[in-house]
């Protein structure tokens, strides 16, 4: 029997708090998957109407698949959740964009009619899972010069972007810095972020037992002096500094992705519709500029243009990344589109769990725009690779919503 495509919703979204990796940060003492299982329980206590038997997967990302981010996450999860063993769940790899796959993924089988209820996120323990523990790279990436040397090091890509595009100076991504830093600030002191953290317990050596109610990375009192004393690390009188990128960072992230129609049948509230998504790969030496092909696909195949787009969540692994999507698309640094509430440099990048984030304030920042129709998603992948999703506001109070692909 042909199969019609059903609409996909985004019903609600979850994270922990993120912390500083290291053996003082929030989550020394914490599990990985505890992170998550905090978050998936959550989603679960907030949305009181859903059946737990009703959710058909349970999709959750790892950049590093061992030790507490192994054992086929996903499912490892879904059992210490208390969701029924007749659960499914799986593990996700696509380094930094893993959550933003699994909602891809989640939202592809929703689509088709495979599932009706998914659960998708991510979690990253890089305290006690630094980024390529374990890796093992092939020889003949650098033999067979099928990459530069310097793809494997991410903030080296970071400085390869500067080459490539002269005009975005160090001075230039600083100030890109500390306006992130201001906008994380300011999202703090109105209650914009509060909704959407759980509660973490955490435990410390020397304190005992806590709670994390709050993000660690943020530094609200940065300044352009205090970034320029810093450090180049990836090169000597480079451009990457650790104030102009994002951190090392712990964290975990969920959401739930419903049929708009089984969202409804449930009692329900939609936050945002699923139009679309696209990856694409660019060299490797040069991750950062993934996003563009991604998003330039995306919007081509749903006949809009970045004129289109209301709001606009980017992933902020280095401030050099963003600015150079921005100069791409004829984009100002300063364009209240963009991440209006901050990003990663300020609130910190847990790579495999960061796109449920943007997520995240994404659908809360449709609830305020009603006159926002469209809004991405999108963010630089390691290895070479970029990955956009397009959301339409469920709340957009203008023309009748017509089909976008």
């Amino acid at each position: 029997m042909p199969r019609t495509a059903r609409d996909v919703v985004f019903v609600d979204g979850v994270r922990t708090p993120f912390g500083k990796a290291g053996p003082k940060g929030l989550y020394a003492e914490t599990r990985a998957d505890d992170m998550v299982v905090r978050a998936i329980r959550e989603l679960m206590r907030r949305n009181p109407s859903l059946p737990p038997e009703r959710v058909d997967e349970v999709a959750i990302a790892a950049t590093t698949q061992t030790g507490d981010q192994g054992l086929t996450i996903g499912r490892s999860a879904a059992v210490l959740a208390g969701l029924p063993k007749s659960v499914p769940g799986y593990a996700v790899d696509r380094m930094c964009a893993g959550a933003m796959t699994a909602v891809a993924n989640t939202g592809a089988g929703i689509s088709f009619g495979s599932y009706d209820v998914a659960i998708a996120g991510g979690v990253e323990h890089m305290g006690r899972h630094p980024m390529g523990e374990g890796v093992d790279p092939n020889p003949r990436f650098l033999a067979d010069k099928l990459v530069d040397p310097s793809a494997l090091v991410m903030g080296t890509t970071a400085e390869n972007l500067h080459d490539r595009f002269p005009q975005i100076t160090k001075e230039r991504a600083d100030a890109y810095a500390v306006r992130s830093q201001q906008k994380v600030a300011a999202a703090y002191a109105a209650g914009k972020i509060q909704p959407d953290l759980v509660p973490t317990a955490i435990r410390s050596g020397e304190k005992g037992w806590g709670l994390a109610t709050e993000d660690e990375p943020p530094r609200p009192g940065t300044t352009l002096d205090d970034l320029a004393k810093l450090k180049t690390p990836f090169r000597v009188h480079g451009n990457v500094t650790a104030g102009n990128a994002a951190g090392l960072n712990d964290g975990a992230t969920a959401c739930l992705m419903v049929a708009e129609d089984v969202a409804r049948e449930l009692g329900l509230t939609p936050k945002m519709r699923l139009v679309d998504f696209s990856f694409a790969g660019v060299e490797p030496e040069v991750m950062g500029v993934g996003p563009v092909p991604a998003t330039e696909k995306l919007l081509a195949r749903n006949a809009l243009t970045m004129d289109d787009i209301g709001l606009i969540e980017i992933n902020e692994a280095f401030a050099v990344q963003v600015l150079a999507f921005l100069e791409h698309f004829k984009i100002a640094d300063d364009d209240p589109r963009v991440n209006p509430w901050g990003g990663a440099i300020a609130f910190g990048h847990p790579l495999a769990s960061s796109g449920v984030r943007l997520m995240t304030q994404l659908a809360r920042q449709f609830e305020e725009r009603a006159d926002v129709r469209y809004g991405l998603t999108t963010m630089c992948v390691g290895m070479g690779m970029g990955g956009t999703v397009l959301w339409e506001n469920v709340n957009y109070e203008g023309a009748e919503r017509s089909e976008a692909k």
